[in-house]
């Protein structure tokens, strides 16, 4: 069946996925048409604005010249050992603060106000603590995702329906099964979906930390190097490859969602 007009602006409405690819693929090449019309007609200094064609040209002298490739894997490396070391910590401690009044009363407020914490204010002091290599980077990423991924366990905590507790209760469930039967398959169900967004979190926190002893590399590393150098091509194309980057760990999260918990997609 063929949309009408009216199916494009129905409120909360549903496009076909085919038509849905012919949007997405039209917005595309509308806003790469107005990128180059801006630049090609002067409206913008090609320093400031490099036109998309100057863009793509540049990524190939990033892959023979400035190890692209190297630098990118460095990156994404640092971006998984962050985030397995963060889940690994606030997952549990979520769940005791959560779960238990003691705990939630001590640490709670506390827990709420570290997503204040300005952290890159923090890096001079990740440096005293750990020096310049991969690990002061990794536990500095670690903090920027835990800030954020803590209080969401415990608010996921929060929204475990009490239905569910209370017929595990009739059943005869101990306090362990109550845990292990319903808050931890809820639970990590949902929070699955946060730890999918914190993603463009922590592409941010790489970014800063990689401009710190550059010789690790790192795209971080290479942005830095390429807006000294008034490479705006480079630094546009770089940010593309993260884009990019970013767009396919979404994928790769939203398959995994549905393999490890395919009750959400019933």
């Amino acid at each position: 069946m063929n949309p009408t007009i009216s199916n494009f602006f129905e409120i909360r409405g549903n496009l076909s996925k085919k038509t849905e690819t012919i949007i997405e693929i039209s917005g595309l090449i509308f806003l790469l048409l107005i990128w180059w019309s801006v630049v090609n007609f002067g409206l913008v200094r090609a320093s400031i604005l490099p036109s998309p064609v100057k863009v793509l040209t540049s990524m190939s002298e990033l892959v023979a010249s400035d190890n692209l490739i190297d630098n990118v894997n460095y990156s994404i490396k640092l971006n998984l050992f962050g985030y397995l070391e963060s889940i690994l910590i606030a997952i549990p401690i979520g769940f005791v603060i959560g779960l238990f009044p003691f705990f939630r009363s001590m640490f709670s407020r506390i827990i709420g106000a570290l997503r204040y914490l300005p952290l890159t204010a923090m890096i001079g002091l990740f440096i005293l603590w750990c020096g310049i290599g991969a690990n002061m980077k990794v536990q500095f990423l670690t903090l920027g995702i835990l800030v954020y991924l803590l209080p969401v366990v415990v608010q996921r905590i929060d929204e475990v329906l009490q239905v569910y507790i209370d017929t595990v209760k009739t059943l005869g469930a101990t306090k362990w099964q109550i845990i292990k039967s319903v808050f931890i398959p809820d639970v990590i169900s949902r929070l699955f979906d946060d730890i999918r967004v914190l993603v463009a979190i922590s592409w941010t926190y790489i970014i800063i930390t990689e401009v710190i002893n550059m010789q690790d590399g790192g795209v971080g590393a290479l942005i830095y190097q390429a807006s000294r150098q008034s490479r705006t091509d480079k630094v546009f194309a770089i940010l593309i490859i993260i884009l990019l980057i970013g767009f396919l760990q979404d994928k790769l999260f939203q398959k995994l969602d549905k393999v490890l918990f395919p009750h959400k997609y019933a």
